[in-house]
């Protein structure tokens, strides 16, 4: 492969760059890692001057999916560290925490403070300023229990 050019170390580092920029406009953990294996190549040639174009594009095409894999399995790693994160779970992340009734707990239902935020919950009828703890949610509504005060 005859390029016009020589390549240089700078071009692929600034391949490495617009790659990263582009994981910040079309987010999806891909481009970043293409952009690694730019930078790497980038790293190769300045280590290796006389490194021909087509060992340049061949180390981009293995390190490219080398370092997705990489990337990818970094990804499986860190959730099975954390299999009970609570991002995107709404009030289940509750589950546990305990409040004081806002108001009477009334037929099965009333209101509790956590935090600066007032919920909706259901549970067994108990006078206001009762403490609870939350068992569950179902959606916004919180599942309490009393709890003696600590």
């Amino acid at each position: 492969m005859n390029l016009p050019f020589a390549l240089e170390p700078w071009h692929w580092l600034a391949l490495g760059v617009a790659l990263a920029g582009l994981e910040i406009l079309l987010p999806g953990a891909v481009l970043i890692w293409f952009g690694a294996a730019a930078f790497c190549v980038g790293g190769l040639l300045w280590l290796l001057p006389d490194l021909s174009s087509a060992a340049q594009f061949g180390s981009f095409a293995v390190l490219a999916p080398l370092c997705l894999g990489l990337g990818l399995w970094l990804r499986k790693r860190g959730a099975a560290a954390n299999p009970e994160a609570v991002v995107n779970q709404g009030a289940a992340r509750l589950i546990g925490q305990r409040g004081r009734l806002e108001g009477a707990l009334e037929n099965g239902h009333g209101e509790m403070r956590l935090g600066d935020t007032i919920w909706p919950v259901r549970g067994p009828d108990l006078p206001a300023g009762s403490i609870v703890q939350v068992i569950g949610a179902e959606g916004a509504l919180l599942l309490v229990t009393p709890t003696p005060p600590a």
